[in-house]
């Protein structure tokens, strides 16, 4: 080297990165090729048949979604369709899927859309936005998928890429980490194939950019994803601190006449199981049993089951069931059904309800269905 010259330092690979807008060209172009384009939605993406889609699978895996999607569409075709609906049968196609609010949303959602925009879904994102269920990324979603039209998302999927490839701190919780993701989605988000990359950046995340052994090497995005390039990709984006979860414990008073139907009782419509027709729970195993002489019915014989554990969002629940068999018919108090199992009413009911009748036709031999 002759004296006096120097060598411009090589910018490291994180200061070399591309900009936003090379996201985009570079998730279309992985999309074409290697992106889902049959998904039952993605024909005739009507803003109706979406927005049921993008509710479906709010926390909720594609593969678990599909049949149950299909099964609503089927009984649903239209808004007007669920709108007029009971609530009970809305709850009954969705149960299994779980988080039973989206589905009550759903219903609210399709009754203000009929009543105040004529049963068309608005095509304003205001509009859109302002109807129960429905948040600011549900939104985008919708009208970017339906009608081309831009808007950002920052579903949980888009929010896993957002926060690694351009390395953003802090989990999203926090209002800073929020914007920026907010801000990096919506510089992301191209003007053209909107539809497109939308689908783009969720396949993605869902497929390859996963929680947990994402697939880097297959990735599009890797040469200047901060972190594949730092070796976080356990890291980011960072996880919401977790508090202490609480646990409860209930009895679930089972009730049985002699014809194997099952005692129901309808939960409040806000709060755990909203809607749901469920086993009544008691404090204590005497509580249930005074609660069941008042409605005038007399234990003919009583035995317990297993504990049944289920996990919820925020806390954990064990419910100790208790089957009681009543020797003679007794009348459904207020607010209770008698559940046959061989011809079951069309409502929705709980997991524990579906889980716990199993194993008592399992014990019994009784052909529940």
């Amino acid at each position: 080297m002759r004296q006096g010259t120097h060598l411009t330092p090589q910018p490291p690979l994180l200061a070399r990165r591309r900009g936003p807008k090379d996201v985009a060209t570079r998730l279309l172009v992985w999309f074409d090729a290697h992106g889902r384009h049959d998904l039952p939605w993605q024909q005739d993406p009507t803003p109706y048949r979406v927005w049921v889609s993008e509710v479906m699978l709010q926390q909720t895996q594609v593969a678990t979604v599909v049949p149950y999607y299909e099964r609503f569409m089927t009984r649903f075709p239209d808004m007007r369709s669920l709108a007029g609906a009971p609530i009970d049968e809305v709850l009954h196609l969705w149960t299994g899927l779980g988080y039973y609010a989206r589905s009550r949303n759903l219903h609210r959602a399709a009754r203000a859309v009929v009543e105040n925009h004529g049963g068309t879904v608005p095509g304003d994102f205001e509009a859109l936005q302002a109807l129960p269920g429905i948040g600011r990324s549900t939104a985008g979603a919708i009208l970017a998928l339906s009608l081309g039209q831009r808007h950002p998302i920052l579903d949980g999927n888009a929010q896993r890429v957002m926060a690694r490839y351009f390395g953003v701190e802090g989990h999203i919780g926090q209002a800073e980490t929020l914007r920026r993701l907010w801000e990096l989605a919506d510089g992301c988000t191209p003007y053209e194939r909107v539809a497109a990359y939308t689908q783009a950046i969720m396949d993605l995340g869902a497929t390859l950019c996963t929680r947990v052994r994402p697939d880097c090497e297959a990735c599009p995005l890797r040469d200047e994803c901060v972190a594949r390039a730092t070796n976080r990709q356990s890291q980011l984006p960072a996880p919401r601190p977790r508090p202490t979860r609480p646990h409860h414990t209930a009895i679930a008073l089972i009730v049985r006449r002699a014809d194997g139907a099952v005692l129901l009782q309808q939960r409040p419509d806000t709060g755990l199981w909203g809607g749901l027709w469920a086993f009544p729970q008691f404090a204590s195993e005497d509580d249930a049993l005074a609660w069941l002489r008042s409605a005038g019915a007399a234990a003919a014989s009583t035995h317990q089951l297993a504990p049944f554990a289920h996990a919820f969002t925020h806390f954990d629940l064990t419910l100790n069931p208790v089957v009681v068999d009543v020797g003679a018919t007794v009348p459904a108090p207020e607010g209770h059904l008698w559940y046959d199992v061989k011809d079951p009413p069309r409502v929705g009911v709980t997991k524990p309800v579906t889980a716990l009748l199993g194993e008592l036709a399992a014990g019994t031999q009784i052909a529940f269905v």
